[in-house]
């Protein structure tokens, strides 16, 4: 290589180039806000870049150096500048697709392969037939009458990105848009001024810069989609705590729950698996001698269910104040659901009204897991009460009632699904079983104690495991007078 100014001025931009390029690679891949593909695309689009100047850089120095050791190397270095070259439109118009996303996409990502295997198949054949480039035997440069057809992945991939970012503009901003279009356009105008001053690569001024821009207008539209997206989780995360606290006012939390009364004794829990659950509990005071106990699982999870178990808190304790009778309560709730319910969500339920007085408590159970009741010489046992349909399920079902004595001492246990539903590691349920093992270990003691001894056993079978619906109990001690 001779040495001229322009060469000199040549090294100095490729040497600042390769220095452009390593940076974006280490700043891309010291990204945490980015995502992993976009990451190895930057990472592999500024790699291919440093490979291309640098074989050029190479080319520019060996040209004209005698030798056939060097002819043989030159040949090499000049087919992967070339390669490197074509690589580089590959990228820019998958980036473009990527971006503009159409439903054929597909078809389009072929397009991009088949032109590449192309431009790849006719570099090996000019390496043979010299019909793009040669070397004479002084080891010089020199272009061939075909060399245009060299840059047949260029215009074919070029085409393609203009007809892309014409035809889908609206699924590009308009910086992007406008750095993409500087990326394509940059390179024809250094082309243009290259054949006016040979000696100056504005062709590698013109790559790097058009790569410099677009990559950083790129990065500061992630950049604010990834701020825009954090506040909108923030905001939703602050809506779900939210949402969680006034689910959580829903429900009796206050305990002891009625101290006047000394009639029995209550305690309740729910440990929602999301920010907020479906399931819901409930006790109240139908009169001064009768007291209401609810214990229910809504289908589904998340913000949905805890609507939909709102409502159906609200319904059911209107309902049965109102009838004062567990089927007709039911029934009552069951119907007004289904007048409205296009989502065709559904809710279990047990039902049941505690006569203070007497230890009379009459039920109906809407398709929800039996009770255990342990009366005062006994111990925990499954009632296994019967079933109806689910609440929601179809309007003018008929549910009924069944009645248990509950003399003084004796506990009734509710739970919903998520008890003897809980999953361990290795997929074993918890199991009812275990349940009753459970609640026989603390069964002389208080109810918040009975629940506090469940919640361990469970929490202990569970393990490292992620809890995968609600968990939700409520005991009650009938007392008597």
């Amino acid at each position: 290589m001779t040495i001229t100014v322009g060469n000199l001025i040549n090294v100095f931009i490729i040497a600042i180039g390769i220095g452009i390029c390593a940076l974006n690679i280490f700043t891309v891949s010291t990204g945490a806000k980015l995502r992993k593909e976009v990451t190895r695309y930057f990472q592999v689009f500024f790699s291919v870049i440093i490979l291309y100047i640098a074989s050029h850089l190479l080319r520019q120095v060996l040209d004209g150096i005698p030798g056939a050791g060097i002819h043989t190397t030159l040949y090499v270095v000049t087919f992967i500048e070339f390669l490197a070259s074509a690589f580089m439109a590959y990228l820019i118009s998958a980036l473009i697709l990527a971006i503009a996303n159409p439903q054929n996409i597909k078809r389009y990502q072929y397009y991009l392969l088949v032109i590449l295997i192309i431009n790849t198949i006719l570099l090996i054949a000019a390496q043979f037939t010299k019909m793009f480039y040669y070397f004479d035997d002084s080891n010089v440069y020199h272009r061939s009458s075909l060399y245009i057809i060299s840059n047949f992945a260029h215009i074919a991939m070029m085409l393609l990105d203009i007809y892309l970012l014409i035809r889908f503009r609206k699924c590009f901003s308009k910086s992007v848009a406008r750095a993409l279009w500087f990326y394509i356009i940059a390179p024809l105008v250094a082309i243009g001024i290259q054949s006016v001053v040979q000696d100056v690569q504005f062709i590698i001024i013109a790559t790097v810069a058009g790569a410099f821009y677009m990559f950083a207008v790129i990065m500061r539209d992630l950049t604010q989609k990834f701020e825009a997206e954090k506040a909108e989780r923030g905001r939703m995360e602050t809506e779900l705590n939210m949402a969680s606290a006034i689910q959580a006012d829903m429900l009796p939390n206050i305990f002891p729950a009625f101290p006047e009364k000394e009639e029995f004794d209550v305690y309740a829990s729910m440990n929602p698996a999301k920010e907020v659950g479906g399931d819901f509990y409930d006790f109240f005071l139908l009169d001064d001698t009768h007291l209401g106990l609810v214990m229910a699982d809504v289908s589904g999870k998340g913000v949905p269910a805890a609507l939909f178990m709102m409502i159906s808190k609200i319904l059911v304790q209107n309902y049965a104040l109102i009838k004062k009778d567990t089927c007709e309560a039911l029934e009552a709730v069951n119907h007004q659901i289904c007048a409205n319910n296009r989502e065709e969500m559904f809710v279990t339920m047990w039902l049941g009204i505690l006569d203070l007085e007497t230890g009379e408590l009459t039920a109906s159970n809407a398709g929800h897991e039996f009770p255990a009741l342990k009366q005062t010489d006994g111990r925990f046992e499954l009632v296994r009460d019967k079933h109806g349909l689910v609440i929601g399920g179809m309007d003018g079902v008929r549910y009924k009632e069944y009645t248990l004595q509950l003399q003084p001492g004796a506990k009734l246990f509710l739970y919903t699904d998520g008890v003897p539903e809980a999953t361990n590691a290795s997929q074993e349920l918890f199991g009812t079983e275990r349940m009753i093992e459970a609640l026989r270990t603390a069964e002389d003691k208080t109810p918040k104690e009975i629940l506090e001894a469940v919640s361990t056993t469970v929490s202990e079978f569970v393990g490292d495991a992620p809890q995968f619906d609600d968990l939700t109990m409520m005991c009650i001690e009938y007392k008597g007078k």
